[in-house]
């Protein structure tokens, strides 16, 4: 079997469709089309089942999946080996994250570390969305929960506190609730609960069973935003929120905790360049974990 054509199969599972894949791999829509045919041919099974908005895999393509990740994921480290720890890192890094993590500290933090590397490009994608490792959306993402299933490798980064705040502003003018009961009473800034990215971020229900948001943005950074505007009263991220000294905690209700994991697909963790940055992240989040709690 041709590993061209591997990784062409590779293309089109990752991104759901031949003419993605195409553009992807900077080849012609009837050349990949022509490129799976012959794969399908040579493995006697059919890998995809094609429709008019894509490419979705059959059993048959699932399990070969596994088998050219594998492939892959030999050719990477049969590279990483022959060019030595001398070689210079190199290549592209995707990393997704959530915009409150991804913007507020790592695109900080993450131009030390292409100043250390100038062949490395680092491509950072801080939205409110889940990324699919294995079809390769990301290289590395920041997640806020433990994945469970999938070949995924996961390393828990740190504990953060949400807990909510204010506006001096709207302090002032308003008030601070004294219990969890009083937040019936006051303008609230929240997330829209049908674009959360997984349960663990739908957490409103722990600071009140009957909160109500009259204002809803679905992203961490337009909530910091819309508190900060005096539009009502929100759950911010505490390592966000500290930093703004026009924001207040509202000292009567606690925080709560969440994680971020950092986490990529077993099949680039040869890669050096995947290794570097993560080591990178790692040792970033550490030197500051205090900022985080």
């Amino acid at each position: 079997m041709n590993w061209d054509d591997a990784r062409i199969f590779l293309a089109v599972a990752r991104t759901g469709q031949i003419l993605g894949a195409a553009r992807r791999l900077g080849l012609n829509h009837a050349t990949v089309a022509r490129r799976i045919d012959k794969l399908e041919t040579a493995l006697g099974a059919k890998l995809f089942r094609r429709h008019t908005a894509g490419s979705a895999l059959t059993p048959a393509g699932e399990r070969f999946l596994h088998v050219a990740e594998r492939m892959e994921a030999d050719l990477d480290a049969a590279r990483a080996e022959v060019a030595g720890e001398d070689e210079e890192i190199s290549g592209t890094v995707r990393i997704g994250a959530p915009d409150g993590f991804g913007v507020a500290f790592l695109a900080q933090r993450l131009g030390a570390l292409t100043a250390r590397h100038p062949a490395l490009r680092i491509q950072l994608v801080p939205v409110p969305r889940s990324f699919s490792l294995s079809r390769r959306e990301a290289d590395i993402a920041i997640t806020v929960e433990r994945p469970s299933e999938g070949r995924l490798f996961a390393v828990k980064l740190v504990d953060y506190a949400l807990g909510l705040y204010a506006s001096r502003a709207y302090a002032q003018a308003h008030g601070l609730p004294a219990s969890p009961e009083e937040l019936a009473r006051h303008r609230l800034v929240g997330y829209v609960p049908d674009l959360v990215a997984t349960p663990s971020l739908d957490y409103a229900a722990e600071f009140s069973p009957d909160w109500n948001a009259a204002f809803a943005v679905s992203s961490a950074l337009g909530q910091v935003a819309a508190v900060r505007s005096g539009a009502g009263i929100g759950i911010l991220h505490a390592f966000i929120a500290r930093e703004a000294a026009d924001l207040v905690a509202v000292p009567a209700i606690a925080p709560i905790r969440r994680a971020y994991w950092l986490v990529y697909h077993e099949s680039v963790r040869p890669l050096r360049r995947v290794q570097t940055a993560s080591a990178f992240i790692i040792r970033a989040v550490e030197k500051e974990r205090a900022l985080f709690i």
